[in-house]
């Protein structure tokens, strides 16, 4: 059985979050550039058994798709053709960066190292990937 990675895409910058082998913790991984994201997952799928890819969905509170859509689209596609034997599901992304914002605060972290908008992105990646995780139960 391979690792869950999460991927919470943004125009900027991508969150990531990953499982462990066994599927029962998730653990933020990195945030990166998201032009970069193709040439990254290449190199970490060619190092980790991964079988299920989930990226936030981004929703608006009617139920219809955001406009950040029209960016993951593309990217999909993208994923789809270059990791074919990889599994891709959508997962609704709502509030994550809310909640990870919550989180960070809860976990005390301060105010400074809350601004980092690289932490909120795996954060907010990790928080898919618990939710997606919890829907399997």
């Amino acid at each position: 059985m391979g690792r869950i990675l999460a991927i919470d895409y943004g125009k900027k910058r991508t969150g990531l979050a990953v499982t462990d082998p066994l599927r029962i913790t998730a653990q933020p991984l990195a945030t990166i550039p998201t032009g970069t994201l193709l040439e990254w997952l290449s190199n970490y799928l060619k190092k980790e058994q991964v079988d299920i890819v989930v990226i936030g969905h981004p929703k608006q509170m009617n139920n219809e798709d955001s406009e950040s859509m029209q960016y993951i689209l593309p990217f999909t596609k993208a994923f789809a053709k270059r990791f074919p034997d990889r599994e891709l599901q959508f997962y609704d992304e709502r509030f994550t960066s809310v909640l990870a914002h919550r989180a960070m605060i809860d976990g005390g972290m301060k105010k400074r190292q809350r601004q980092d908008k690289a932490v909120v992105d795996r954060i907010a990646a990790c928080i898919i990937l618990e939710d997606y995780m919890e829907s399997l139960r």
